[in-house]
């Protein structure tokens, strides 16, 4: 009996390591499809393209669809297209922005990629009046289509 259970048991065997380097190559082809996750010098980009004060340089980072976005003000967005009508307007009132993705910058995950920073900002109105300080920024990345676009965003300041 124990010679007759050896094949069927030595197949199953087989069968299972297969399905598992079968998952684990799927895995590794994913994660290679998308490139490169997301770092710091990527978080920057982000930020220097907000810098422009115009949103679309920064738009091709920005997954489309219901998600949701939450900035100083209002309190949040449910898409991008939300978010980049509100911001425009707020943006209207600058004439110039430098941003600064501090050394603080963290990126964890995988598949799923979140960061968290705080971003230095010096932006100067139309008035001339120069507004400076430091925000919290947490950010989430999902793959699509081998392209890392944020999903999930969250700029804050202190309460002064």
């Amino acid at each position: 009996m124990l010679k007759r259970l050896s094949p069927v048991l030595l197949l199953c065997l087989l069968t299972m390591g297969l399905c598992g380097f079968a998952q684990a190559a799927k895995k590794t082809a994913k994660k290679s499809s998308a490139g490169p996750a997301p770092d710091k010098a990527y978080m920057q980009k982000i930020w220097d393209g907000w810098s422009t004060l115009d949103t679309a340089n920064v738009a091709a980072f920005y997954a489309s669809g219901p998600h949701t976005f939450f900035d100083i003000a209002p309190l949040k967005y449910g898409s991008w297209d939300e978010y980049e009508k509100g911001v425009q307007g707020v943006l209207a009132g600058y004439k110039s922005a430098k941003f600064t993705v501090n050394d603080d910058a963290a990126i964890h995950g995988d598949d799923l990629v979140w960061g968290t920073a705080t971003v230095s900002e010096e932006m100067t109105t139309k008035a001339g009046k120069v507004d400076m300080g430091n925000f919290r920024w947490t950010v989430i990345w999902e793959n699509e289509g081998g392209k890392w676009l944020i999903v999930h965003e969250h700029v804050s300041a202190p309460l002064q």
